[in-house]
């Protein structure tokens, strides 16, 4: 993942993934640690909050791996601090697991159960 080209071409998003760069590779795989033990999913607010990191760092760390195929939209929409609908993602390899033990995608509850 290149985290030295996720930006919008603005000076100061150059800036910040360059300075980011050296931490991304820790960052994602945090979000991705943290998406895995939350099998329900979370918003990029409510990984924030457990992780304790700030959302500047991880937010970008979310499409990054949604880039490679590692979280997916739930379709299921929480709301957020700002009070807007946020996505809820989840970590693929659940669904992977959830699919090699039996469990239809249309079966799983989005508290993560059975």
């Amino acid at each position: 993942m290149d985290t030295l080209n996720n930006h919008r071409d603005v000076d100061t998003s150059v800036e910040a993934a360059a300075m980011i760069a050296p931490f991304s590779s820790r960052l994602r795989a945090l979000v991705h640690r943290t998406l895995c033990d939350h099998p329900a999913g979370l918003t990029v607010d409510e990984a924030c909050a457990i992780t304790g990191c700030a959302r500047y760092s991880l937010q970008p760390r979310f499409t990054e791996l949604r880039q490679v195929a590692m979280i997916r939209d739930t379709g299921i929409r929480r709301e957020n601090a700002s009070g807007a609908r946020a996505i809820v993602w989840r970590a693929t390899v659940l669904d992977r697991r959830d699919s090699a033990s039996g469990v239809p995608l249309t079966a799983r509850r989005e508290d993560g159960a059975q």
